[in-house]
């Protein structure tokens, strides 16, 4: 599928073309997609091979991305990486939360994220895991949708915007997933009125989480913590006995 023109490229300083288009194949790679060819992203993003590939080679210069040898295909380079880390370690909120997350892993076993919102998805900014033996692990950078998340159904509760990010029809990863639009919008009222969310196998059978949201210097919405583990560990009794751990340790 041809990408269009969107309205941020049309209003795009001069010059600035270029650059963006770079950016714009340097986010197409993904956990889902670390590898992609030449064909794939010039035809993803509208592109003439021509100038897909000179912009790659631009990249591939600055250590942006880099070729396999064996493939050709093209993926994230090494100083792709190394910025990935800087902006980690540089992170505000990252480094403000980080101490909290040990903590709750440690005091609840499970495992704890911070995780924000990312080209209409949520994002794992950071990650402790639990000391049990079985227990959740995301990874940090990666993405989950944000319906069937429950820090996704505190970022569109709290940041009414997000939800303009959800297309019709919401994919259903489990029977339990929220699917229905208008079922989604009352348990985001939900959310609101008692200042967490849930989920119950709605990404993963088997899998629960909690989540409250992280407020910035200015009182708004920046992110979301969650305590997640398996459903033999964490029902619904449970999770809200965390929700309230959670919110205290918030506050």
């Amino acid at each position: 599928m041809v990408a269009r023109k969107s309205r941020r490229m049309e209003g795009a300083p001069a010059g600035a073309q270029a650059a963006i288009r770079a950016i714009r194949l340097l986010k197409s790679f993904t956990r889902a997609h670390s590898e992609r060819t030449l064909l794939e992203l010039s035809t993803a993003h509208g592109l003439t091979k021509t100038t897909a590939h000179r912009l790659l080679s631009a990249l591939e210069s600055e250590g942006l991305v880099a070729r396999n040898p064996r493939t050709g295909s093209y993926r994230l380079g090494p100083a792709a990486i190394a910025l990935g880390l800087e902006a980690l370690q540089s992170h505000d909120l990252r480094a403000r939360i980080h101490p909290l997350l040990e903590r709750l892993a440690t005091e609840t076993g499970e495992t704890a994220t911070l995780e924000v919102l990312h080209d209409g998805q949520v994002l794992i900014l950071d990650e402790v895991a639990g000391p049990h033996v079985l227990s959740a692990s995301g990874h940090i950078g990666t993405r989950w949708p944000l319906h069937a998340t429950s820090t996704g159904k505190v970022l569109l509760a709290f940041q009414p915007a997000a939800l303009d990010a959800l297309q019709e029809p919401l994919t259903g990863y489990t029977r339990s997933t929220l699917t229905d639009l208008g079922a989604l919008r009352r348990e985001l009222e939900r959310v609101r009125e008692r200042g967490y969310g849930i989920v119950l196998g709605e990404l993963e059978e088997g899998f629960n989480a909690v989540a409250v949201p992280v407020r910035d210097a200015l009182g708004e919405v920046a992110g979301a913590v969650s305590l997640g583990g398996y459903a033999a560990r964490l029902g619904r009794r449970e999770l809200t006995d965390l929700a309230a751990h959670l919110i205290r340790h918030i506050d």
